[in-house]
């Protein structure tokens, strides 16, 4: 049987006996998720960016740092702006081991990014070994695995190294951020490669490790490298 048939039956299984609770509030959730409808329109969209960065703009265009400046990424998509309700449950994620705050992150940005041109695979942003040792998980993972299921996506991985232990990007300024990622990423030498892939993160600040991943995927011979993200911070 089909692996997301089975999924697919498991899930409404569970729901069954569990129905859906809102993870922010504790009410009942609704469209099958745990969201509940008053959660759900205080969520902070990111309805109008910037098609390189990201960053939210009045109408969407390309910014002024971007036409300077072209980031390595084709394109960067964030379904959210980093704000209240969505900064209680990316950090449930990243830092307390909340799995089902995950799968929520990840069936939304799935409704969001679906019309988007399909990428032939899904590129995960990994954690060093040292870091994923200490927290157990990668987060990245955890958002990028349900969606490339729902949107029927290669994953890819495994194919992306963070090759160095670098500092936390959230204790350092914006320059420090880059000279932090310098070749901090490598591509495994025998792993297959799509013309065009979309790295997928949780939060993007100002986007030092997207573009350090992206340039290692450049460099292995990928042509056109998009980016996925659950947050933008403005």
């Amino acid at each position: 049987m089909d692996a997301l048939k089975v999924d697919g039956w498991l899930r409404k299984a569970v729901r069954t006996v569990f129905p859906p609770r809102c993870l922010l509030c504790g009410e009942s959730g609704a469209n099958n998720r745990d969201l509940c409808p008053a959660c759900a329109e205080a969520l902070p969209w990111n309805a109008s960016a910037c098609l390189r960065c990201a960053l939210p703009l009045p109408v969407p265009a390309t910014c002024g740092a971007c036409l300077q400046k072209p980031p390595s990424m084709d394109e960067t998509h964030a379904v959210f702006v980093y704000g209240f309700p969505l900064d209680r449950l990316v950090p449930r994620l990243k830092f307390h081991n909340d799995l089902a705050a995950g799968r929520l992150l990840s069936g939304l940005m799935a409704e969001a990014l679906g019309a988007l041109p399909r990428p032939a695979a899904l590129v995960p942003v990994p954690l060093h070994g040292t870091r994923l040792g200490r927290r157990g998980y990668d987060q990245a993972l955890e958002l990028a695995a349900p969606l490339a299921r729902s949107l029927r996506i290669p994953l890819l991985a495994d194919v992306l190294l963070r090759t160095r232990a670098t500092a936390p990007q959230s204790e350092l300024d914006a320059g420090a951020r880059q000279r932090n990622l310098r070749r901090a990423f490598a591509v495994r030498a025998d792993a297959p490669l799509p013309g065009h892939v979309a790295l997928v993160d949780d939060v993007m600040t100002t986007g030092a490790t997207l573009e350090a991943a992206a340039r290692a995927l450049r460099r292995a011979g990928v042509s056109r490298v998009d980016a996925w993200v659950c947050a933008r911070v403005p």
